[in-house]
């Protein structure tokens, strides 16, 4: 069946420059254990409850561009900083789809594949075991929610295109939160059998459509959540509404946070990446850092008030090849050496229980061999 999900074009990059080569300094790690054994941590390391927030598409030259902006960044508190190995199983240089992949199932993956190994079998994701826990969970994002980061951690397909079923696979699974734009994925037309996804998540869930009404709710008297603002992606952070990102994160985190069993919540900005590919100018990738940065902080204060919460702030793969020279006055200016994907390591920056597993250099099935560790304890 054909996409039925409006996206909005990019534009490629023109200018070519060296290779980013920056160095983070990092805490020690507990690496992931070999295959066939089992890493056994001290109780404190096993954390109550998971927070893992993605701005796709950002790489060390983004948060320069953040941090420089605002030296309060949120992500500065987080002690344990690494960084991430972002190639597939086939490939060097990745995309949203096998990177989010790894994150979700602990194994690499094919270009367009979400929630299926290098094969194309479905693998079950940190999400289902934190549901299997009885753990609730929640998927948040600022494009489409069946767009590929969430729909790693949600479905299973070997299209990340293939955006009906997997629109039906999310709204049939029992995700306590589903927040962000792809309307269109979810109406009659974009089903095989033409059922009316949205009609049904009416009945058995709190549905809303815009930040408003999202910020009208009392979240205390919400059991689940389907919040889908746009048709297609809800766009920059002028487009989306200034306070749509954190409102969604902050909602989240009210709804999910009831469960004493605890719960499992990702959280992505994709306008760090969409703006990547458009080559856009300096202040409008800032904005989108800083925005993300603001769902961050959120993140860390529910951490401050539930100590068992473990904070994971990181990227799918870069995008742009942004680098920072100077201009005659030795200020930066931003350029880029592409309008598409890049294989630099991305920064991790982790917190709470756990933490100092995800120090030094991970590939990124490493990471997600350690959520499926910890939420399936």
């Amino acid at each position: 069946m054909p996409s039925v999900l409006p996206r909005r074009p990019r534009r490629i990059g023109q200018s070519s420059l060296a290779v980013l080569l920056l160095g983070l300094a990092a805490c020690a790690p507990q690496p992931s254990p070999p295959a066939g054994e089992t890493f056994v941590p001290d109780s404190s390391d096993v954390p109550t409850s998971i927070i893992l927030l993605l701005a796709d598409g950002a790489g060390v030259a983004h948060w320069t561009l953040a941090s420089f902006a605002d030296e309060g960044l949120a992500v500065r508190s987080m002690r344990t900083v690494g960084l991430v190995d972002t190639r597939g199983a086939d490939h060097t240089v990745s995309g949203s789809a096998p990177t989010a992949t790894a994150y979700a199932i602990g194994k690499r993956s094919r270009m367009g594949y979400v929630g299926v190994d290098a094969d194309g079998r479905a693998a079950e994701s940190v999400l289902e075991v934190a549901m299997d826990r009885g753990m609730s969970t929640g998927l948040v994002t600022t494009t489409a929610i069946v767009d590929a980061t969430p729909a790693a951690f949600g479905a299973h397909n070997r299209s990340r295109y293939d955006y009906g079923p997997i629109a039906r696979e999310m709204a049939t699974k029992g995700i306590g939160v589903l927040m962000g734009g792809g309307r269109a994925a979810f109406r009659p037309e974009a089903q095989a059998d033409s059922l009316d996804l949205l009609a049904q998540i009416r009945r058995e869930s709190t549905y809303v459509e815009t930040i408003d009404a999202l910020q009208d709710l009392d979240p205390d008297t919400v059991e689940s959540l389907v919040g889908l603002f746009a048709e297609g992606e809800m766009g920059i952070r002028s487009e989306r509404g200034a306070d749509a990102l954190t409102t969604m994160t902050s909602t989240a985190l009210d709804i999910l946070g009831r469960n004493p069993d605890g719960f499992f919540l990702v959280v992505e900005n994709e306008e760090s990446d969409t703006q990547s590919h458009g080559n856009a100018a300096e202040e409008i990738v800032t904005t989108e850092m800083l925005d993300f940065d603001a769902a961050v902080r959120l993140a860390l204060a529910f951490q401050a008030d539930h100590p068992g919460t473990l904070v994971l702030v990181t990227s799918d793969h870069e995008t742009g090849g942004l680098s920072l020279p100077h201009d005659q006055d030795r200020e930066i200016v931003i350029q880029y050496s592409t309008g598409s994907h890049t294989g630099t390591l991305v920064p991790l920056f982790a917190s709470g229980p756990g933490a100092d597993r995800f120090g030094g250099i991970l590939r990124n099935d490493e990471v997600g061999r350690i959520l499926l560790d910890m939420v399936g304890r």
